[in-house]
């Protein structure tokens, strides 16, 4: 888990959004990790687990459980391609470090659900990983980080509706979740970046065409939001 690969051309541009003022940085992905299992609360956990060891999910091993896919899966392109119908979005806070400082996004953990079954790191790893390309300074937030709140929207059938919202407080914080991958030996410096992890959704999960993703801040009163449609492209047997 201690390597890294920064991909010389793959450069992500970013606009800073301060209390203060705006700028902009370009950042260079070399270590991306899904945070799973993110919960604070265990027997939220746990009942999540039994939930989808029902559909064929094998449980993780322990709890919060760190996913590595290719950097090269982050994106903020507007659209992103993914085989079949089966794959769905996630809201989630994303944190990245550059320029020696850590930064807060929103983005979508994408993964195909049919895939889950097989290993959840093949279907997390087969689909890009959507984020907006506005950020926070984390220590802007940092001293109220439970207040946060995650929303997503689906549109499917013409129809746009709420598909997940919950506060932040119900997930392990990132300085908690950074702290333990570094424990197991990972490696979180210059372009590294962490998912920490989703709320629930409201209802089953939805493969929708389009997804809205948003990170609200109720204290400064502001949000960063991203949204991108899935061009589901056809299996051929």
């Amino acid at each position: 888990m201690t390597s890294t690969t920064c991909l010389r051309d793959s450069v992500l541009d970013f606009f800073v959004e301060t209390d203060q003022s705006g700028e902009g940085i370009s950042f260079r992905p070399c270590n991306l990790v899904i945070a799973g299992w993110a919960g604070r609360d265990r027997d939220s956990v746990q009942a999540h687990i039994r939930e989808l060891e029902a559909l064929g999910v094998r449980p993780p091993r322990k709890t919060p459980l760190f996913y590595k896919v290719a950097s090269s899966l982050l994106t903020t392109a507007p659209t992103i391609q993914v085989v079949g119908e089966t794959s769905s979005g996630e809201v989630e806070a994303v944190i990245l470090r550059s320029e020696g400082q850590l930064w807060v996004g929103v983005g979508s953990d994408h993964t195909d659900r049919k895939l889950e079954a097989v290993g959840v790191t093949i279907s997390k790893q087969v689909c890009a990983k959507p984020i907006g390309t506005m950020l926070w300074r984390l220590e802007e937030v940092e001293p109220h980080w439970d207040r946060l709140e995650l929303r997503s929207y689906v549109h499917a059938g013409g129809a746009r509706r709420l598909y997940q919202q919950g506060s932040v407080s119900t997930l392990h914080a990132p300085s908690d979740l950074i702290a333990r991958f570094r424990q197991e030996g990972g490696v979180f410096e210059s372009g590294a970046v962490m998912f920490c992890g989703t709320v629930p959704v409201h209802g089953e999960f939805q493969y929708a065409d389009q997804l809205e993703v948003e990170l609200c801040d109720p204290v400064l009163k502001r949000t960063l939001n991203h949204r991108y449609l899935v061009d589901m492209l056809p299996i051929q047997d």
